[in-house]
């Protein structure tokens, strides 16, 4: 542990960050812009006395629990992150399994597309972030248990919802292939991770077409660019899908845009506008 880095390390971390940017308030007698130490070691959720022995060079050696907290709290990219731990003689441990955690950059980059259904997935095909355009067209994401989210489980396992498979998607026996040969590598990157395990045991009990697909090892296809969501308040939506790659994070940004002009376009605006609310709903 190098104590005098770390020190500095921290220090320097929390002078660049303002109050506003942790929903402090600036008040009148601030010298610097940065945090004070009360404030780092209250959203780290450790003692001030602690945090400034640390700043200090006089600390012990933080534990994992405490590197997660000044992490957290000083707002740290992944690579500071990773620096952190090794200036504290802790380095960071693998992922056990898939990361769940979005960074604030790209849920950010969700709410500036107002006019196109975004996604974010984990490995294991877990919807884990969304924008209102997307929870209008596919599902109200909030409004179901989390495990309930896996594009997986919504692809095999029934019943479905409204009687649509994958949200009534055209392509969701591709989709279905793609996936499964895709989780045999997810499950090889983390095969230690338990919710993962139950997750493919739980596929190959309930779906004899996920079992077929898991024991054929063929080659996946490529997913489909293009595709038609069955939406049953506006019909037909159909859109042109891409996906980008967040790689640090082994996740996916998923954007599904409509032609310009074309009748899907309007139908999303108009979902856009009707939000979750179903309008077969309001007549009743």
């Amino acid at each position: 542990m190098d104590r005098a880095e770390l020190a500095a390390f921290l220090r320097s971390r929390r002078e660049r960050i303002t109050p506003a940017q942790v929903g402090l308030p600036a008040g009148p007698r601030r010298r610097t812009p940065g945090l004070r130490r009360e404030e780092a070691a209250q959203l780290a959720f450790i003692s001030t006395e602690y945090y400034t022995r640390l700043e200090q060079a006089r600390g012990p050696r933080p534990s994992r629990e405490v590197l997660a907290g000044l992490a957290r709290a000083l707002r740290l990219t992944d690579a500071e992150r990773d620096h952190l731990h090794h200036l504290a003689g802790a380095p960071p441990a693998p992922p056990p399994g898939p990361s769940r955690v979005v960074r604030q950059s790209i849920l950010d980059l969700l709410q500036r597309l107002p006019q196109a259904a975004t996604i974010v997935t984990s490995a294991m095909y877990e919807v884990i972030a969304w924008n209102d355009l997307a929870a209008a067209l596919m599902e109200d994401f909030s409004a179901v248990p989390r495990r309930d989210r896996n594009l997986l489980r919504r692809t095999f396992l029934g019943p479905y919802p409204d009687g649509r498979r994958l949200f009534g998607v055209s392509d969701a026996d591709r989709f279905g292939r793609v996936a499964a040969m895709d989780l045999r590598a997810v499950a090889a990157r983390y095969p230690d991770d338990p919710e993962l395990a139950e997750l493919i045991r739980e596929l190959l009990a309930g779906s004899e077409e996920f079992a077929r697909l898991w024991e054929s090892h063929d080659v996946a296809d490529q997913p489909a660019l293009r595709k038609t969501f069955q939406h049953p308040v506006v019909g037909p939506v159909t859109v042109d899908c891409d996906a980008l790659d967040i790689a640090d994070r082994d996740q996916h940004v998923v954007i599904y845009t409509a032609a310009p002009g074309s009748s899907s376009e309007e139908a999303l605006r108009l979902l856009s506008v009707i939000g979750t609310q179903r309008m077969d709903d309001r007549r009743g």
